[in-house]
């Protein structure tokens, strides 16, 4: 018991110290600064706005250098699904081609096709008209929503 006691005893020691000295320190700031404001108050406030303004602009290069190393070492590496040929259906190759394409490349072509025959909508943008080659594709309907060409590109290949 002896012992811990000690220790307990050591440890408060050094916390008892630290706080005397930083009461000291900050009477010693507080002597300084009085004095200084009375010699030139418009000097000193003058001094205090410079630096807080400085360190806000060192700081934020240091942020965005650590980002640009960040992104460096996480190079993305493409995922070979997306680029994996797939096999196009007989209504969808009509508009695409009958080549086995990536998913990616198949909705290229579609949006080449729709382009090249004006087949957007012409007040709302979203909307893609579809044409008599496009129709069997695209469900049958007349008109579909951009985000729903994903779905049908979809059902639409094979493996």
């Amino acid at each position: 018991m002896a012992k811990a006691a000690k220790k307990a005893t050591k440890k408060a020691a050094p916390k008892a110290a630290k706080k005397q000295s930083a009461s000291k320190k900050s009477a010693s700031k507080t002597s300084s600064k009085s004095a200084s404001k009375k010699a030139a108050p418009k000097k000193a406030a003058s001094k205090k706005a410079a630096p807080k303004k400085a360190a806000p602009k060192k700081a934020a290069p240091k942020k965005s250098a650590s980002k640009k190393a960040a992104g460096k070492k996480s190079a993305r590496k493409p995922n070979a699904a997306f680029m994996a040929p797939l096999s196009v259906s007989n209504e969808l190759a009509e508009v695409v081609g009958s080549k086995p394409l990536p998913r990616t490349e198949i909705v290229k072509k579609i949006w080449e096709y729709i382009r090249k025959n004006n087949l957007q909508d012409s007040k709302n943008r979203r909307m893609i008209n579809t044409d008599a080659k496009m129709k069997p594709a695209f469900g049958g309907k007349s008109q579909i929503s951009m985000f729903e060409i994903g779905g049908y590109v979809q059902k639409n290949v094979k493996k």
